[in-house]
């Protein structure tokens, strides 16, 4: 599109399945490159990313004519192929259903980058469950806490009845 220029950020914000710490500090760094790999390959911009073993956040920059929910799609479900593929956890891994995406401006993007980094710290003293429906109420958005994550030790779930077999 000629004469069209935009800058667009998204913070993006998905879990493991189940909440479980299955990122391995051993290849996380594998993953982070094979998911930059996913973005630069639709054509949009990884900023940072950066997680903890049970969920990842990344900072994308976006062109406009991008589908964010399919961009999200692709990114968990060719990541979790590869690291089932690669055998880089026992039994399947999978991401969880849905993601949390939050718009930031150009202003903004230091203090963001700087909060991805600094996950590991960050999570000493707070939950990726605080933190996430911290996220939600400052952005003002709609939920039901019952919808939010499906947890290891609630009530039994396939992931819970498989790995109890």
């Amino acid at each position: 599109m000629a004469n069209t220029y935009t800058q667009l950020y998204v913070h993006v914000v998905f879990a493991v399945k189940g909440r479980a710490n299955l990122i391995s500090p051993k290849w996380k760094e594998k993953l982070y490159q094979y998911i930059t790999g996913i973005i630069t390959n639709k054509n949009q911009k990884l900023m940072i990313i950066n997680g903890v073993p049970d969920h990842l956040h990344l900072l994308i920059g976006l062109k406009p004519d991008c589908n964010l929910s399919d961009l999200v799609r692709d990114i968990k479900s060719n990541s979790s192929k590869w690291i089932n593929e690669n055998r880089l956890v026992a039994g399947k891994f999978e991401w969880q259903n849905g993601f949390g995406a939050f718009t930031i401006g150009q202003s903004q993007i230091k203090t963001v980058v700087n909060y991805i980094l600094n996950q590991e710290e960050h999570h000493r003293k707070k939950t990726f469950k605080e933190e996430y429906i911290e996220f939600l109420n400052a952005y003002q958005i709609d939920f039901k806490p019952d919808y939010i994550f499906d947890d290891y030790g609630a009530a039994p779930t396939e992931l819970n009845k498989n790995n109890n077999e």
